[in-house]
């Protein structure tokens, strides 16, 4: 099969290493990619959101599928568009309609409320609607979670402490603070506990696969202090997801969210991303230790896919086909039994402002392995999943993002596969590099 992957961050690089490991894959290109992406495959210089050039690249070289990386794409109705597309080729990825589960807040809101999807009380509104908003915000206990409805680049979720701040900072939201994404707001119940992120495909026709499962550190200091940022590293497996948290999510979350897409008529082939929270306290009928859903992504998360994929032996490409075709049920799912940890790279001043342009070096030491293979258990080799990188007129790989490069590796359990990612980060070299090192260690409680 001839495959193009819509994307160029770490998840899209991630996706073509494991992608390039199938027997099914003859040519795989990615759009546009990274400085790394091309170890996988050809980099094609076409945006993502570019459909008219997609199609015509698709039909040039005769794509049998297109595998879509970001949620832009999906928002914007690009399995719409290439429907409409004589000869098209087969799309990984939900609907426009369907995309909405991440594009609005609100339209998420109301999908898990009319299937019974365990998650926050909520109300929405616009600026119209600004007192009416006051005197729900005063029925709530704080902190107060006020959500942009539209996509935000990862920025629209404000946690304040008080009610003062929280009517104040709504009234920045309604009044443009996020620009079109927060025209309409929604206002929900904090939710405390902790939170993983639990990664499902799906193939439209009611069959699934529950991925494995990640934990993600979105804050930029150690001890999840400071800024959020795009993430800076995941682990996996979860501790705390084990086999009774995963049979309420199972029956709780999956099955509903998947009959919940075929009630509704919404077309769904693809990953459906679960972002949830594990209870710490009593919640309307729900108990301390039970699953609630905190948003839906369209998409595989990053740097999630950066340790999924590598605890996923199956033949990814394989699985893909099942999705497309309708046959998911008659794929087999086989999870790497290893921890897999991986550590992002960042730009010194990320997530506020950074320079770009800076050279990297140690990519070519020994411990590190391009080649799309897992490595071997006895093997001390980490992988490296390039995200804001480039190369410059030399030929040289630059920092061109605030995320620039994720180093994963495996161990037998948390401790030793983050000291394998350690040694990794510390071998690159790039100025203003910063990383965390405590990536997994509160989850050495359970």
């Amino acid at each position: 099969m001839k495959v193009l992957l819509l994307g160029s961050g770490g998840r899209e690089c991630a996706i073509a290493w494991k992608l390039a490991q199938s027997a099914k894959c003859d040519k795989l290109y990615i759009a546009p990619g990274n400085a790394g992406t091309s170890a996988y495959g050809e980099n094609v210089a076409i945006k993502v959101n570019e459909f008219d050039r997609i199609a015509d690249f698709c039909a040039a070289q005769h794509i049998d599928m297109i595998v879509v990386g970001p949620e832009d794409p999906l928002v914007n109705g690009i399995v719409d568009f290439m429907a409409n597309v004589p000869g098209a080729p087969k799309v990984i990825g939900p609907t426009k309609a369907a995309a909405q589960l991440e594009g609005s807040k609100d339209f998420a809101k109301g999908f898990m409320s009319r299937h019974g999807i365990p998650t926050a009380r909520y109300r929405s509104f616009t600026a119209n609607e600004y007192d009416e908003a006051c005197q729900f915000l005063a029925t709530l206990q704080a902190p107060y979670v006020l959500k942009a409805d539209g996509l935000a680049a990862g920025k629209g979720v404000l946690i304040l402490p008080t009610l003062d701040e929280a009517k104040q900072e709504l009234k920045e939201m309604l009044n443009g603070m996020f620009g079109a994404a927060s025209a309409t707001v929604v206002i929900e119940e904090f939710m405390s506990g902790i939170e993983c992120s639990v990664f499902v495909l799906t193939d439209g026709e009611g069959h699934y696969k529950i991925l494995p499962v990640a934990k993600d550190y979105k804050r930029i200091g150690e001890g999840d202090t400071g800024l959020n940022t795009g993430g800076m590293g995941n682990c996996s497996p979860v501790p705390f997801a084990d086999a009774e948290f995963m049979q309420k999510v199972e029956e709780r979350i999956v099955k509903p969210t998947i009959e919940g897409l075929k009630a509704d008529g919404l077309k769904y082939k693809g990953f459906i991303f679960l972002g949830l929270i594990r209870m710490d306290r009593d919640i309307q009928c729900y108990h301390a230790g039970d699953p609630m859903v905190i948003e839906y992504n369209v998409r595989m998360g990053d740097p999630e896919t950066e340790v999924v994929m590598p605890r996923i032996k199956s033949d990814l490409l394989d699985l893909l086909e099942g999705v497309a075709d309708g046959t998911l049920d008659t794929k087999e799912l086989v999870e790497d039994p290893r921890t897999a940890v991986t550590v992002v790279l960042v730009s010194g001043g990320y997530p506020g402002s950074y320079e770009k342009g800076k050279v990297m070096t140690g990519l070519d030491n020994e411990l590190f392995t391009q080649a799309p293979v897992a490595p071997a258990d006895n093997a001390r080799k980490s992988i490296l999943f390039h995200a804001g990188t480039a190369l410059n007129a030399e030929g040289q790989t630059v920092t061109a993002g605030g995320r620039v490069i994720c180093v994963t590796s495996y161990g037998n359990d948390r401790n030793e596969a983050l000291a394998q990612s350690m040694r990794g980060a510390e071998i690159i070299k790039f100025d203003g590099k910063y990383y965390r090192r405590d990536i997994g260690q509160d989850l050495n409680r359970f």
